[in-house]
């Protein structure tokens, strides 16, 4: 079985120690596909780099990254910033824009600020015509709004580590997003209204993703003493969304990889 993991933060710092073994992990249990995600300017450049490393070298057509400025980063974006996303998406390794959105759950940055930032992101993606890779949190009716302006002349979204109400997702998809699903519905406590729904997302919407090293699941066998959510544990991720279709593991597996490759134009 072949996967893609659409979303690992993998210049997060807690993987400094051993990135190569992780990617090499990964590989070994047949996610042949990371794509690394952009949170700011300088994690979006940190991840075109790791696209380009040895180990990229070593393995072609396995690493990928976004190019975007979260939310929570919305503050600090400015012109100079937006010009480096944009050169930034001129890499044919750099398959999305974002991570981008609005989050009004923290508010880590203005309301007003996060609004602007997403919208100078969405005409980044109309002009490179390469997909948006979505954070939404707290902030639906705001971000259908806005996104719903821009979808016509967008290349494709996808709403990524989608945990809303099924409302929620039934309009994402009727607007012609495409959805990402985590380990967050393998945590009996808060995930089960997400396992229950997983069902009614078209078999030709969904993709898989860690998400890592955050939101490791909870049901894992065998749990990481360091908590830490790798890529290697996306099939896991996968039974549970199989699980939760009434779908063998193998029919998830062919359809989000082939659903990754053409939504992000990936080589296969």
């Amino acid at each position: 079985m072949q996967w893609v993991d659409i979303g690992i933060n993998l210049t997060n710092k807690r993987f400094d120690k051993d990135r190569q073994k992780v990617i090499l992990q990964a590989l070994e249990c047949g996610v042949e596909k990371l794509i690394i995600t952009g949170t700011s300017v300088a994690e979006s450049q940190k991840a075109l780099e790791l696209t380009k490393s040895s180990i990229a070298t070593s393995n072609p057509n396995v690493l990928y990254s976004t190019a975007g400025c979260h939310p929570h980063d919305a503050k600090s974006l400015d012109q100079d910033g937006l010009y480096k996303l944009q050169q930034l998406l001129k890499h044919e390794t750099v398959v999305a824009v974002g991570e981008c959105g609005l989050d009004f759950n923290r508010d880590f940055s203005p309301r007003p600020k996060q609004i602007e930032a997403f919208k100078q992101q969405l005409e980044l993606a109309v002009e490179c015509q390469k997909p948006v890779f979505l954070h939404e949190r707290d902030a639906f009716d705001t971000q259908f709004q806005i996104l719903k302006d821009y979808m016509p002349q967008l290349k494709g979204a996808v709403s990524h580590c989608f945990t809303g109400e099924k409302k929620h997702m039934e309009a994402y998809l009727e607007l012609g997003l495409s959805i990402g699903i985590t380990g967050w519905l393998c945590d009996e406590r808060r995930g089960k209204p997400l396992f229950d729904i997983v069902k009614y997302i078209p078999d030709d919407r969904l993709m898989i993703e860690t998400d890592g090293p955050y939101l490791t699941p909870r049901d894992l066998p065998l749990k990481p003493k360091d908590g830490r959510n790798e890529p290697k544990f996306l099939p896991h991720i996968a039974t549970a969304v199989a699980r939760a279709r009434g779908q063998e593991v193998e029919q998830v597996s062919n359809n989000t990889y082939q659903n990754s490759c053409r939504f992000f134009d990936l080589n296969s």
